[in-house]
């Protein structure tokens, strides 16, 4: 199995501080990149909304391999400090068809994304707001977040409540008043550093 974050070994490398901007496409140039720590956020540059969150050991800015068109509508922040890897689309592309391996995690990685926009559809037009707020924060904490021993499932605080919004297309005041409902139902915790589940189950 071809391990995608050992590409880094042989990449260039950049260190990134939190709140700067990564562009995808700079130029000519396009590039592959690998996010060896930190997390970041792809915006799509034609309304500044946030498209998805991406966290260490994914890759961003694939999206240059499949539909180039789009890809130039996007560039990435850098939610904290990060180290990135990248690699020109051309070369990725030649490694791609050498290991199979990396070819199938690319697109498998590709396909989740694609589900998770299907998802957020599908919520959109069945689900009331308060619900998308609910399931997008239990599954952000999933996902970024860990058990600290002390039965809370704990997760860094890395998006304003506007973003939580344009993820959840639902106004920034329904995500605080959500919100504020889970944390007096001592459901969730939260304050500008991390966000946690109380109870996971």
């Amino acid at each position: 199995m071809f391990n995608m974050m050992k590409i880094c070994e042989i990449l260039e490398m950049d260190n990134i501080n939190k709140g700067e901007l990564i562009l995808l496409k700079d130029k000519d140039k396009k590039s592959v990149f690998f996010l060896k720590k930190g997390s970041v956020k792809i915006v799509n540059t034609q309304n500044d909304v946030v498209k998805y969150i991406v966290k260490r050991g994914n890759v961003f800015g694939e999206l240059i391999l499949f539909d180039k068109e789009v890809a130039t509508q996007e560039v990435a922040y850098a939610l904290e400090d990060c180290i990135i890897c990248y690699i020109d689309s051309d070369q990725m592309e030649s490694l791609m068809e050498k290991h199979k391996s990396l070819k199938n995690g690319i697109l498998k990685i590709y396909g989740l994304r694609i589900k998770k926009l299907e998802r957020r559809l599908n919520d959109l037009l069945y689900k009331d707001s308060s619900t998308r707020i609910k399931e997008f924060l239990f599954d952000y904490i999933e996902e970024f977040g860990e058990d600290n021993g002390q039965g809370k499932f704990v997760a860094k605080s890395l998006l304003s409540h506007k973003e939580i919004a344009n993820l959840t297309n639902t106004s920034r005041q329904t995500v605080n008043n959500v919100m504020s409902n889970l944390r007096k139902k001592d459901i969730i915790e939260y304050n500008k550093q991390f966000i946690s589940i109380t109870n996971k189950e």
